[in-house]
């Protein structure tokens, strides 16, 4: 307990699946959590649960697409609780097309929400991050970042992208002892992939090496360290978080 104590977080994509749970871990850990989505019942719902549970947080619905929304988290969070020490990219979408089928519009889409957003988090919570005198930004890619996968070239082309841009990043602003790294997780049980996973299950299995899924938790106990100054001397790294899944 307490790995995170005296440090505020922004984490968007937080009202399900590893979103919610990085905001639930972060709060058990002392740290005042900004939780935003665009959805905002089950938002709510997650903050008013760590709230109960003794820990501080609050909501913001947020379109990460939006750089003014994106100028509002920031300033909320400063205004609430004095800086921001932790920034964590998590919304994102799937989507399953093929390149001779996409729709521009649906390619852009792809783009906006898991690359565009964390470029614009990164953009106005670094400077306060370089006020503080150091940061930690973690972006979660995906083993689709690191390997293609059949039948979802924008998801991977977004993620391969938001992966190099973690590097560049903890390049720029290694210096001002702000940290950036990347997350990939392998197959995880969301309400996002759930409902692929029945056809595609024989598919997964195969490729995992563990002979389970992984869970919401497996991935934000990984995204805790790299948050935590436990990680003081990891930046532009990559943390796959896949069951063995990019081992072969």
């Amino acid at each position: 307990m307490g790995r995170l104590s005296g440090k505020v977080a922004i984490i968007t994509g937080a009202a399900s699946g590893m979103g919610a749970k990085e905001c639930e871990l972060f709060a058990k850990e002392g740290a005042c959590v900004v939780a935003t989505d665009i959805q905002e019942e089950l938002l709510n719902e997650v903050v008013e649960a760590i709230n109960a549970a003794g820990g501080q947080a609050i909501a913001f619905k947020h379109d990460v697409t939006s750089e003014e929304q994106w100028k509002e988290v920031v300033a909320l969070t400063v205004e609430k609780f004095g800086k921001v020490n932790i920034l964590v990219n998590n919304a994102g979408v799937s989507c399953t097309s093929v390149i001779a089928n996409i729709e521009m519009s649906e390619w852009n889409r792809v783009m906006d929400i898991n690359l565009n957003s964390c470029v614009l988090g990164m953009k106005y919570a670094v400077p306060e991050m370089q006020k503080n005198g150091s940061g930690s930004v973690v972006n979660i890619s995906s083993i689709g970042g690191l390997v293609g996968m059949a039948g979802s070239s924008p998801y991977t082309a977004s993620k391969g992208a938001l992966r190099v841009l973690s590097k560049a990043a903890a390049i720029e602003y290694g210096k001002d002892k702000v940290r950036v790294n990347s997350v990939h997780p392998g197959i995880i049980v969301t309400p996002m992939t759930e409902p692929h996973m029945g056809p595609a299950m024989p598919y997964y299995e195969a490729h995992t090496q563990l002979p389970y899924m992984g869970n919401p938790e497996d991935v934000a106990y990984g995204v805790l360290f790299l948050a935590s100054d436990e990680a003081r001397f990891v930046t532009g790294s990559e943390l796959v978080i896949d069951g063995g899944w990019t081992a072969l």
